[in-house]
């Protein structure tokens, strides 16, 4: 991970500073407040602020003021029935905003999730610095022959070097171009970037609240997501349990650890339990349904 000087003169300054308050705060991920969590070769994510914590999901649940006397097993569950029932307000009542340095392909995918605040290193503003993401010897893989946006076997030996060998001059040669264009021959900063590669790093600050973070979590944490934007996600999950831990634990459970059947396959499931035996050509499912629904159960096709 790459920081300047003055970024790191910042981070300490920041972590130095101390502020009487008379809001929620959480030890835990004040502990982790302005440090900046290395990822990919370059990259980082790191907790900017926050607002709120596990019992502000629960005050608002209640509509009330204050915390109350209720026990903490009490405000645990109710936690765990609002994750239950998908219920959504009382988690957009807590914040968190990151500052997160990345490689653009994984910051175009990122911005799908169209529900945070963002701001961006303005590169019309500013000049990039001189970094790409080259991906690990084991993270280089072939196209999946079963998954089209997925990875297969990983790429070996000489064709392996080769590919690397390759990502490394394009980028390399792009930023020398691009510096070229800003420094010989003056070209505007907004147009001098245009030929930059996807590798490049860019940064932003991404603020979200907890419902729409634990929805980018469940997805980008996900086994099948991207592995360069699953990294963040995992980064930032163990960010989310230091802030609000009550509700990570229901989230673990009721989310990234549940699957969801539909109609059709609870019907089947009912069939089964009564002691019938099913086979997917009886079944009224489609063969990738009943696969995945196989999986979820943990049984062959």
């Amino acid at each position: 991970m790459s920081l300047t000087d003055s970024q790191r003169e910042e981070i300490e300054a920041a972590r130095a500073a101390t502020a009487p308050t008379r809001r929620a705060t959480v030890p835990a991920l004040e502990a982790l407040l302005f440090a900046p969590v290395p990822l990919l070769d370059h990259g980082f994510v790191r907790v900017i602020d926050y607002m709120g914590d596990d019992a502000a999901v629960v005050q608002a649940a209640r509509v009330s003021y204050g915390r109350g006397t209720r026990k903490v097993s009490e405000d645990a569950g109710l936690i765990r029935y609002l994750m239950r029932h998908h219920h959504t307000t009382p988690f957009e009542m807590c914040e968190i905003k990151f500052h997160v340095k990345l490689p653009i392909f994984v910051a175009r995918q990122w911005i799908r999730h169209r529900t945070a605040n963002v701001n961006e290193y303005s590169a019309r503003y500013s000049i990039l610095d001189r970094e790409f993401y080259i991906p690990a010897p084991e993270h280089l893989a072939l196209q999946s022959t079963t998954n089209r946006q997925g990875r297969g076997a990983v790429l070996e030996g000489d064709a392996a070097a080769a590919v690397l060998a390759l990502l490394r001059s394009d980028a390399a040669r792009s930023h020398d171009d691009y510096t070229t264009l800003l420094e010989t021959h003056g070209l505007a900063r907004e147009l001098a970037r245009i030929n930059l590669t996807l590798n490049s790093y860019t940064q932003w600050y991404w603020k979200s609240d907890l419902y729409n973070l634990l929805h980018f979590l469940a997805l980008r944490s996900d086994a099948h997501a991207q592995y360069e934007i699953r990294v963040y996600a995992e980064a930032m999950l163990a960010m989310a349990q230091a802030w609000v831990p009550q509700t990570v634990a229901a989230f673990r459970d009721y989310r990234l650890g549940a699957v969801t059947f539909s109609a059709g396959m609870l019907a089947v499931l009912r069939r089964m339990l009564a002691g019938e035996s099913v086979a997917q050509e009886g079944s009224g499912l489609s063969k990738r349904e009943w696969a995945e629904m196989m999986a979820a159960l943990g049984r062959g096709g």
